[in-house]
């Protein structure tokens, strides 16, 4: 069999979609060592137009490495860049997220071609494994709504859809079967999950929790208005992970106005309130130097951010975005503005993260996802990383802890 090597860009989607091209080859292999795959599946990212670049300086490296393999590229690039990479010759193949089923195909073909796909389409193919993984990442729906000044995803992966409630429980109770016990629900805009099939993000993870085998769910992300009142009677069940990620992107009332976000901050903060209350770590994006963050409107955010109990952050500095309202905006942050502010809002978050952890009692509940170094890597139910000494062999397992060490960088344990 020839050997495909996958290298994945971005986002919880991507690594869901490289599944589903894994689980979906028949005719080919995956190989984990890319210098020995005849093939590479480039499932690539453009958020910004760094993204692009990264993606362009992976081509640029496996061009000057020279083994030979034909490269294809999928993901949400294929939209942006996919034609001209095809032109320059650089690429053997561009395919859209929808035709991600049909790679024994796809790679078979002799000649270079370019295959966008349909950005209605809907995933219908069960995932049972996940390579390499000791969670499973469940993809619940496709596609955004929501038109943020800066962001180009809605028109590349396109409108708000959801997956079937079936078959995400069938995969979800496959994958439970295959010993994974924590589920990540991703997509685009996962709490638009149902809007368009009359059910709901929080009737499903209630159908899910009644799977045997699930132990925990985690939402990878949703935004402040999905959080309804349905969802919130949810939050004390003992199967939620004590974590949420809320997407904020900002906390100026008027750079979240520029940014044409749906959130407002008075709004959010009492929402925060509540999860802290209920003894959630809260996680959230935020951008960075966007046109138009004045020093005042900066100020104004800072403040916001220390009034918010913040435990996670996503943080990074604004990347224009060809094609974007945002791209064309006055005036512009300086470069060195916009890091500088990151770096301020990061150690401000990392603070915080560091007293919730302190203040955190009782056992903490662990899966084991790695060895570095010796070393046992996991995330508790607050997803807070933990370092782990042991003797045994801890990978993919499950561990209670009471005694552990809090420093500043991570939670530490012997066992």
């Amino acid at each position: 069999m020839k050997k495909v090597f996958f290298k994945t860009f971005g986002c919880r989607t991507n690594i869901y979609d490289s599944q589903v091209m894994m689980s979906s080859m028949n005719e080919y292999e995956v190989t984990q060592n890319e210098s020995e795959a005849d093939a590479i599946v480039i499932n690539s990212c453009t958020v910004t137009n760094g993204a692009d670049t990264h993606v362009r300086s992976y081509i640029s490296t496996i061009e000057k490495e020279g083994n030979g393999a034909k490269l294809f590229l999928t993901g949400c690039g294929a939209h942006t860049k996919g034609e001209s990479l095809l032109k320059e010759g650089r690429i053997h193949g561009v395919f859209g997220q929808s035709e991600k089923a049909k790679i024994d195909t796809l790679l078979k073909k002799e000649q270079p071609f370019y295959d966008p796909g349909d950005l209605n389409h809907i995933d219908d193919v069960i995932v049972d494994s996940f390579v390499g993984k000791s969670r499973a990442f469940i993809k619940i729906q496709e596609g955004c709504n929501f038109r943020c000044s800066y962001c180009i995803i809605p028109f590349v992966r396109g409108d708000a859809r959801s997956m079937s409630e079936e078959k995400i429980l069938e995969q979800v109770s496959r994958l439970a079967l295959n010993g994974f016990g924590e589920f990540i629900l991703t997509g685009t805009n996962v709490g638009s999950y149902g809007q368009d099939t009359k059910t709901s993000l929080a009737k499903l993870m209630k159908r899910m929790s009644q799977i045997r085998g699930v132990r925990r769910i985690r939402v990878g992300s949703v935004e402040p208005i999905q959080i309804s009142d349905e969802f919130k009677e949810i939050l004390g069940e003992p199967w939620m992970e004590k974590h949420m990620h809320i997407a904020l992107q900002h906390t100026s009332v008027a750079m979240l106005k520029i940014m044409n976000r749906r959130n407002v901050y008075k709004q959010d903060k009492e929402l925060f309130e509540l999860l802290a209350d209920k003894g959630y770590a809260i996680g959230t994006d935020f951008i960075t130097g966007h046109p138009g963050e004045s020093e005042a409107l900066w100020l104004e955010a800072m403040q916001n951010a220390k009034d918010l109990p913040l435990t996670h952050l996503h943080a990074f500095t604004y990347s224009k975005r060809d094609g974007t309202p945002s791209a064309t905006m006055k005036p512009e942050v300086n470069g060195k503005v916009a890091k500088q502010r990151l770096h301020e809002i990061k150690e401000l978050i990392d603070i915080k993260n560091y007293e919730f952890r302190k203040a955190v009692s009782g056992e903490l509940d662990v899966l084991i996802e790695s060895q570095k170094d010796g070393l046992y890597h996991g995330l508790d139910q607050y997803f807070n990383k933990i370092i782990v000494d042991s003797k045994e062999d801890l990978v993919g397992n499950w561990i209670s802890i009471k005694n552990y060490t809090v420093k500043e960088d991570s939670n530490y344990a012997n066992i």
